[in-house]
């Protein structure tokens, strides 16, 4: 069973999706904000998904995001928003999720992105030491001609 992290403030809101989840065959973990879903990555066991709510007290959607993205042994975690504020306003603080859902959700498009995420191999993510590494073994060996 694949774990999944919730990232909700809205206790009944993160019950339900737990529920639902939990009745999908998914374990659970859920955390009411960014700070205590860090604390719960960096020292439990690593979920498949991460599902987040942007709009948190504490430490946010964004300030989450971006704290997973910097972080290699976490940012190859696909990541997907939950939000019912505008996917500019939060792409503007984190672009590196993998999908958003704006609420209120469908739960059949929640599984639908959360199958597609699980299912299909884990690209890696821009900006990650994977790609750099990756780009300078490429270009290494490439020599640009001289414009003479």
């Amino acid at each position: 069973m694949k774990l999944i992290l919730i990232v909700e403030d809205e206790y009944g809101n993160a019950e339900i999706l737990q529920l639902l989840l939990e009745a999908e065959g998914y374990r659970v973990a859920v955390a009411s904000n960014g700070k205590e879903a860090l604390e719960i990555l960096r020292t439990g066991e690593k979920p498949a998904l991460i599902l987040s709510d942007f709009m948190m007290p504490i430490m946010n959607g964004g300030e989450f995001g971006q704290a997973v993205g910097q972080d290699p042994a976490l940012n190859q975690i696909p990541f997907v928003f939950m939000s019912a504020t505008s996917q500019d306003i939060v792409r503007r603080a984190y672009a590196g999720y993998d999908a958003f859902l704006a609420k209120p959700i469908e739960f059949d498009s929640l599984l639908r992105v959360m199958n597609r995420l699980l299912t299909e191999t884990s690209p890696v993510k821009p900006g990650t030491v994977q790609v750099e590494q990756s780009l300078r073994h490429l270009l290494k060996g490439i020599h640009m001609p001289s414009e003479d």
